[in-house]
């Protein structure tokens, strides 16, 4: 039926090109530019009507030959779901304590009491540097401050009983006094011919041995590191700035170690770098095993954006069209026709995780969204669904 009514609709326009044809060829001759262009208008409205009796033709077929080959396609319901999305960056784990001692005071290195591996506590004793005699210089000034508290002590005793002068009294509680400075002076400075755990942590390494000759502030003597306050460092886009925020969630997934850690952002920057506009985060770091150490690289993942009820689509099916406009097509019922047809959806998206695609106009929760098939369907194409599912 369909190559006969075909064949008709040919020599039906054959026939009508044949006359018009000639009559063309009249005008022509007859130079006539009114009549050639009302003709043209005829031509048109035919060429228009004979359109339209094709296009009934075709859908009378598709009703009447039970043979007609669909399209093939898939569909799946589009139902709303919760949609997290999350940013991700990468970032470094440091610690505020790790760091490399250093003297204070210059001279012979002594004595090492740690080794690479041990664990000090805070105000342990870690090396002893030679104080080249102010040891003794200290034991002679605290004599000579003794001498000069008892003699204030008397003075002081006498002055009560208003036995002496004033000045007597005065001069001898100087002398304490400056005795007594100096003798905190030197002290201090014997302090600093021991280096001290400024606080508990692990001997990570030691720079120096026992026996060379160290300088104040340039020779580094040990490297103490303490795993037990990790954080991770990153950089986020100044574009995340109003999401990205303190005790936002994040999760770290650390690939060296296979090992994924939830946790939450404690500081936030202040401060947009200019060079490549981002701001700095830090995250805490649960390290009870100890397995985190300083520079190890981690991804982070931030929870920047969730929709409860977001209707979510695969990024695959999506198409696009010349004027950049993306879309998708819906399967819908065509009541006069009695068929199935794929209608074109222009859509607009909105973030994107994994695989999915969140969509924001366009479509509504229930509509038949066709995947399988997607890219080889037209509008209005009458299709064949051979399965209908959930999609997630």
């Amino acid at each position: 039926m369909t190559r006969i009514t075909y064949i008709l609709s040919f020599f039906i326009l054959f026939s009508a090109c044949a006359e018009k044809e000639k009559s063309i060829q009249d005008l022509k001759a007859e130079k006539n530019l009114e009549a050639l262009r009302a003709k043209r208008a005829e031509v048109v409205q035919q060429q228009h009507a004979i359109n339209e009796t094709l296009k009934e033709v075709d859908d009378a077929i598709r009703l009447v030959d039970n043979n007609e080959k669909f399209s093939l396609v898939t569909a799946f319901e589009v139902v709303p779901q919760n949609f997290d999305h999350f940013l991700e960056v990468q970032g470094d784990v440091a610690t505020k304590q790790n760091v490399v001692l250093y003297p204070e005071f210059p001279g012979l290195l002594k004595t090492l009491h740690v080794g690479v591996g041990a664990s000090v506590r805070q105000g342990d004793l870690l090396a002893t540097i030679d104080d080249n005699g102010l040891g003794q210089q200290l034991a002679q000034l605290k004599v000579q401050e003794r001498l000069a508290q008892t003699t204030f002590d008397r003075q002081k005793r006498l002055w009560a009983e208003k036995i002496g002068s004033e000045m007597q009294f005065l001069q001898a509680k100087a002398q304490y006094e400056s005795q007594t400075n100096l003798v905190a002076q030197v002290e201090a400075q014997l302090a600093k011919t021991q280096i001290r755990a400024p606080f508990s942590g692990t001997i990570d390494a030691v720079f120096a041995e026992a026996g060379t000759v160290v300088s104040a502030g340039m020779s580094g003597v040990f490297r103490l590191v303490n795993l037990d306050h990790m954080y991770l460092q990153a950089e986020v886009p100044e574009s995340y700035i109003k999401e990205v925020t303190k005790g936002k969630k994040v999760s770290i997934y650390f690939p060296v170690l296979g090992n994924e850690y939830e946790t939450s952002v404690r500081e936030v920057s202040r401060f947009i770098n200019p060079d490549n506009r981002t701001f700095k985060i830090e995250i805490d770091l649960p390290n009870a095993d100890q397995q985190i150490k300083p520079n190890l690289t981690g991804k982070v993942k931030i929870n920047d954006y969730s929709n409860p009820e977001a209707l979510l689509i695969p990024q695959g099916i999506l198409s696009e069209n010349a004027q950049g406009q993306q879309y998708v097509y819906v399967a819908k019922m065509d009541e006069e026709r009695a068929l199935t047809i794929a209608e074109r959806h222009i859509v607009t998206t909105g973030k994107t995780q994994g695989d999915n695609v969140e969509i924001l106009t366009g479509i509504s929760s229930g509509d038949l969204i066709i995947e399988e098939g997607a890219r080889s369907v037209k509008d209005q194409q009458a299709v064949t669904i051979l399965s209908t599912e959930g999609h997630e």
